[in-house]
Formats: structure tokens, C-alpha cells, sequence
């Protein structure tokens, strides 16, 4: 089961980097004079997801 639920967690990691990435870029789009914040602000939520992604990669595994 945890190969399972390891791919799971890659896949949520994925796709919430995925709509993070099309949000920012829309916002970029819409709005260029903010582009610098939004940039920062998609780093550090993927940092985030990935983060989070990795812990539960690591908690599949050791079950």
C-alpha cells in the first residue's frame, strides 16, 4: 500500500503546484506591475507543497 499512497502524495504535489503556477501567471498576466510579488508568493507556496509532499513520501514509506 504505501507505493500507493506515495504516488498520491506526488500527484496532490503536483497538481497544487500545477494551479498555483496557472493562478500566478493569470494574476501576471491581468495585472504586470505586481508580477515580482506574486513571483515570491508562488515560491514560497511551492516550497510549501513540496514540503509537505516529501513528509508524506517519507511517511508511506516507513509503514
Amino acid at each position: 500500500m504505501s507505493p500507493i499512497g506515495a504516488g498520491l502524495a506526488v500527484l496532490g504535489a503536483a497538481l497544487g503546484i500545477g494551479v498555483a503556477a496557472y493562478a500566478a501567471l493569470t494574476g501576471m498576466a491581468r495585472q504586470p506591475e505586481i508580477a515580482g510579488k506574486l513571483q515570491t508568493a508562488m515560491i514560497i507556496a511551492g516550497a510549501l507543497i513540496e514540503g509537505v509532499a516529501l513528509f508524506a513520501v517519507v511517511v508511506c514509506l516507513l509503514k
